[in-house]
């Protein structure tokens, strides 16, 4: 019996949705969200009205040099790329693909979504990552068995990877993964370090597992920006670390525009800009 069938004895079918999913993996030329570039996605669509599954795939010049540690982990050299379309031209494609449909992945938050959305933004294309439900596959493993996608597709499904880092290779793996874990974990509880306990937390629900592996107190994939006890979002860096970012802005603008031309990513700016925006509305009244 395989992962799809099991789920489907346990809970009515594949995976429940309120709306499209897309599952996708990318494999770059380096580790720095903000300066390297895609040379491989791979993406499987999941439909709200359960239709079969759609998949595409693509290798991408990324227009700049592959690191040697990036060519040691996924193979792809710049001659598999060369002739390759750069990601300006198939990002239309890619976002149409995508469409209004939740995302998930492995690893996903911290390097796969802020990396594609960095690439849209150079596109001129806003992701709106803020509209979707990001579930990062890997952040329910590490939580409930604290470990890596190889061992997570071992753990939970009974199988061994062959080809690991081959972008479509690693987002079917991470299909079958989330799969695994809705069927081993259904009913189980979960206890935090404080001893919180939160009841049934894994289930075949995209809401039910975006609530339980989002940290609400992150605003950015980089963690630039957070939330304080009090909701307050507030700067994660710097010689203001800690200080509400209006109250910064209200005090120090030059503050803001050096933000604006400097490395931050375009998730950042975007949240700063929609931040003194406010503080200039507080300022007309």
């Amino acid at each position: 019996m395989d992962l799809f069938s099991s789920l489907s004895n346990h809970n009515d079918g594949g995976f429940q949705l309120k709306r499209d999913v897309v599952f996708f993996d990318i494999e770059s030329t380096g580790l720095n969200v903000l300066k390297d570039r895609i040379v491989q996605i791979a993406m499987i669509k999941y439909r709200k009205d359960g239709g079969p599954p759609e998949e595409l795939e693509m290798l991408i010049n990324p227009g700049i040099p592959i690191s040697k540690e990036a060519m040691d982990v996924h193979g792809i050299t710049l001659n598999d790329v060369r002739d390759k379309p750069l990601f300006k031209d198939v990002a239309i494609k890619l976002h149409e693909f995508i469409g209004d449909a939740d995302l998930a992945g492995y690893n996903s938050d911290r390097f796969d979504l802020p990396l594609l959305s960095e690439e849209f933004y150079r596109c001129g294309i806003d992701l709106e990552v803020e509209k979707r439900k990001n579930i990062d596959v890997q952040k329910i493993f590490y939580k409930m068995e604290p470990r890596t996608l190889k061992a997570a597709y071992s753990f939970y499904c009974g199988k061994e990877m062959v080809n690991a880092h081959d972008a479509m290779v690693d987002v079917r793996a991470t299909v079958e993964v989330l799969l695994g874990q809705i069927i081993k974990y259904k009913g189980v509880d979960y206890e935090d370090s404080d001893g919180l306990v939160i009841k049934n937390p894994i289930k075949n629900d995209i809401d039910a597992l975006y609530e339980f592996t989002a940290d609400h107190r992150v605003v950015d994939f980089t963690q630039r920006l957070r939330r304080n006890t009090s909701g307050e979002i507030v700067f994660n860096f710097g010689k203001y670390l800690n200080r509400e970012v209006k109250s910064v802005f209200r005090q120090d603008k030059n503050y803001y525009h050096w933000i604006l031309q400097k490395d931050f990513s375009s998730q950042v700016k975007k949240i700063v800009k929609s931040l003194m925006e406010e503080v200039e509305k507080e300022g007309l009244t």
